[in-house]
This record gives C-alpha cells, sequence and structure tokens, in this order.
C-alpha cells in the first residue's frame, strides 16, 4: 500500500487481538491559498520566532512549556511528552457496542480507513467486521494518536471498517441554546405538503461527483482576468440586495407553489406524497350593472 499508515495498532475485542494499520480517509481539497505580500517592494512577508529581550531564535533551543503560573513555566522534552504511557497508543480497546443513530451526528469527526495489518490478521479482522455487519452495530473505544486521546468508533465498510473520532461531550455546544426561541407548533398542513411535494421533486441518489466548490472556481477566474489586467482592479458586480422583512415578504404559499411549477429534477417512483388541494381562488368581484337609460317620450 503506498500511502503511510497513520496509526499501527492492535484491535483488542477480550482476549482476541487484531493487528491493524489505519490510513486517513479524507484529504483535502482544490483550494485557492494567499501570501502575505509587502506591495511596496512585491516581497513576500515573513514570520520569525522571537523572545522578547533576545530576539530571533533557532528551532532547536526552543522547548515546550506549560505555565502554572504567570510568567513561570515547566519545560517538557519531546521525548518526555512521547514516553507517557498510555495504553490506548498502540491499542483500541472495544469496550461497548451501540446503534449507529445512537450517536449523534454531532460527535462524528474525522473518518479513517481500517485495514489487517498482515495476511495473519485478515481472519480476525473479518470476523469482526461481519459481527458488526450482521448485529448492526457500532464498536467504541478509545485511542490515542498524535498527542490526545479520542472517543472512536469502528463500524464495517466494504472488505475493510472505518474507525470515526468522536468529540467529547464537553466539545459539543447544547442545542437548545440556540433552538429554545423557535416556536413548537405544527405547520399549516397545507403549506406542509407543499413542501414535502418540493422534496420529492427533488429527491435523488446522493452523488458526490454533483458537487464541487465555485468559489474556488470563482477565484481562479477573477485570478486570471487580473493577470491579463496587469493590475488593474476588478471588482465584480454586486448581486442584487435581499428582500427586506415585513411588506416586501413574499408569501409562503405563493413561493412553494411556485416552486413547484419550475422544471427539475422528476419526482421520485419510490416517494409517495398526498395530493394536495391547491388553494380556492377568492371569487372575483362583480361590477354593479349600470341603470339603464331611460327613453324619452
Amino acid at each position: 500500500m503506498a500511502a503511510r499508515a497513520y496509526w499501527q495498532g492492535q484491535i483488542r475485542l477480550a482476549l482476541v487481538s487484531i493487528p491493524v494499520e489505519i490510513y486517513t480517509a479524507t484529504k483535502s481539497g482544490a483550494q485557492v491559498s494567499f501570501h502575505q505580500i509587502h506591495e511596496p517592494s512585491g516581497q513576500r512577508i515573513k514570520y520569525e520566532k522571537v523572545a522578547p529581550g533576545v530576539g530571533p531564535v533557532d528551532a532547536d533551543e526552543i522547548m515546550k512549556g506549560f505555565e502554572i503560573e504567570k510568567g513561570e513555566y515547566v519545560l517538557l522534552e519531546q521525548d518526555e511528552i512521547d514516553a507517557v504511557k498510555l495504553e490506548s497508543k498502540k491499542t483500541l480497546e472495544l469496550t461497548q457496542f451501540v446503534d449507529a443513530d445512537e450517536i449523534d451526528v454531532l460527535y462524528y469527526e474525522k473518518p479513517y480507513f481500517v485495514v489487517p495489518a498482515d495476511d495473519l490478521a485478515e481472519e480476525a479482522f473479518i470476523v469482526l467486521r461481519e459481527a458488526l455487519k450482521r448485529t448492526r452495530k457500532v464498536g467504541l473505544g478509545q485511542l490515542a494518536m498524535r498527542g490526545r486521546e479520542y472517543v472512536v468508533s469502528l463500524k464495517a465498510c466494504g472488505r475493510g471498517m472505518v474507525l470515526e473520532t468522536l468529540r467529547y461531550a464537553d466539545e459539543v455546544n447544547k442545542a437548545q441554546g440556540y433552538f429554545r426561541d423557535i416556536p413548537d407548533q405544527e405547520p399549516d398542513p397545507e403549506l406542509l405538503g407543499l413542501a414535502e411535494s418540493l422534496i420529492a421533486k427533488k429527491a435523488a441518489k446522493f452523488d458526490p461527483q454533483e458537487f464541487h466548490d465555485r468559489y474556488v472556481d470563482a477565484l481562479k477566474g477573477l485570478i486570471d482576468r487580473k493577470r491579463k489586467a496587469k493590475g488593474r482592479k476588478i471588482i465584480e458586480e454586486k448581486e442584487d440586495a435581499p428582500a427586506s422583512r415585513g411588506s416586501n415578504v413574499v408569501d409562503l404559499m405563493a413561493a412553494l407553489k411556485k416552486s413547484l411549477e419550475k422544471p427539475g429534477a422528476k419526482s421520485s417512483p419510490a416517494v409517495k406524497t398526498k395530493p394536495v388541494k391547491a388553494a380556492a381562488k377568492p371569487a372575483a368581484k362583480k361590477t354593479p350593472a349600470k341603470p339603464a337609460a331611460r327613453k324619452r317620450a
């Protein structure tokens, strides 16, 4: 395998130990990176590590320090930190199994591919993978990587398994603080039906290839135009300002109906929705007939 393992160790389930390797499952997407430039000279800005009253210092003179009081530090060598004994540095012990939907999506952080470390580990690896599939469970444990210990989940994925680091409870904000002011009420049935119909119309299987970073494309286009303009300032046309609140707010019913009229993805045959009755149009006001002109005798 060409990639370098992010972590090597063993998964332990009771008395069974499975040597495994973990590889990063994601990578950084295309992005546009900018540097800070000193405009008059055109030189790139650089940053030096300096100590007050000393000036620039060499990298080999820098140590890690923990501040115990203002201005007072406990200094640690890197090998002292590396020597801290923690079993989870080399062993992921599965201590609990839960249903996947029991873990809130807010806790998931980063995925990793898990593969057997060698041929001897394959049999036990496959047994664990298939057991997770059949029981539809996710294994939980703790694993130390790159200077911290994570709570992790382990699930079957194709021929292999995926490990995902999870956030600790104190790293996740409570939703109630953000949602408490949202009214707890049932929506209008007709509006809800229109919204369901709109969702059904746009329903499709997830395909990540359908999406790309349009902001990166726009920045690349701007850079190309700027290069051709030889320094001339380029400003994109401003978008129309969003409708202000109040009397200018678009009627929700009309907006949903108009959205359904627009051409788009065909409705998924697997999704059935209840027919929605169109809102009755108000009867047109009749103009009173003009009195007939009297005939002259």
